[in-house]
């Protein structure tokens, strides 16, 4: 098995475990301030991180120069994209939410030009605003409801999440999938772990347990385990190829929305998933020159 088709299996378990992060986040809102639950998420990961790093992580320590670009990766998608989305969803629903999912593809291969020094072919870029569009139309057919707040907010976290991505795969190449997001928790942890002492709620008694297993699941596995695949994927396969495969993930969302969070999902969801297969199958082929 080559490199290459290597990274597209880690990416793809990569998107399977982030696809359960919105409808867990949803659900983690209903009892936890949304400040609390993204720094908390941060902390009980970055304890994790730092427990791997003491274990198996000796060898490989960031350089000087590493550590601005692994600050950036922290504020991109430990701070930034959970806590923009947290946010986002006090003002919008976890499907209408999932319309901004699939417009990650564009973001993380921008930014994985900007930052990766990648070139795709012009075909490629073709096929990913196809898919985008089939994905972004069919949740916009699908979900009435709308606010200029969490739509922002949205964008906002894409654009985040593109960039700490694009910049973790970069430094993947060198120090490792799991590395990076290991020591970005770390770098982070101090300030993550004060703050969530201090937004800590007063009472945990009218917290549901389904809340519970919801901050468990984000910690663990959207924040720590999610993102050792990711970034093994991004960096064997290319930023800008591999990043397709977040095309699948409103669909892998929205079905867990269906089934979590009881969100009506129609049949037309399997005939636009066939075209988006299509659409990153084909742009595979024309990732790189």
């Amino acid at each position: 098995m080559n490199k290459s088709t290597n990274g597209w299996i880690n990416g793809f378990l990569g998107v399977l475990i982030f696809s359960g992060s919105l409808p867990a986040t949803r659900l983690a809102v209903m009892d936890f301030d949304p400040l609390f639950l993204t720094v908390c998420r941060a902390a009980i990961a970055g304890v994790l991180a730092g427990v791997l790093i003491l274990i198996f992580g000796q060898q490989q320590r960031p350089f000087r120069s590493d550590i601005l670009p692994l600050l950036f990766v922290a504020l991109g998608v430990v701070v930034g994209f959970p806590l923009l989305t947290a946010l986002a969803l006090q003002y919008v629903t976890t499907a209408h939410a999932i319309i901004y999912v699939g417009l990650l593809p564009l973001s993380t291969a921008i930014f994985g030009v900007l930052r990766g020094g990648e070139r795709p072919q012009p075909i490629f870029w073709v096929l990913s605003a196809l898919g985008s569009c089939l994905v972004a139309g069919f949740a916009l057919a699908n979900v009435a409801t709308s606010s200029p707040i969490g739509d922002g907010l949205m964008l906002a976290s894409i654009l985040a999440c593109g960039y700490g991505y694009a910049e973790g795969a970069r430094l993947s190449r060198r120090l490792g999938g799991w590395q990076v997001i290991c020591w970005a928790l770390l770098f982070s942890l101090p300030v993550m772990l004060l703050l969530s002492f201090y937004y800590m709620p007063q009472s945990w008694s009218n917290i549901s347990v389904a809340a519970v297993l919801s901050l468990a699941y984000v910690s663990l596995f959207s924040m720590l385990i999610g993102f050792v695949f990711w970034y093994r994927g991004l960096a064997q396969g290319g930023i800008a190829a591999v990043g397709q495969l977040q095309l699948l993930q409103p669909f892998f969302g929205l079905l867990l929305s269906a089934v979590v969070l009881h969100e009506s999902v129609g049949w037309p969801i399997f005939i636009v998933n066939i075209g988006v297969v299509l659409c990153v199958a084909f742009a595979k082929r024309f990732s790189s020159k």
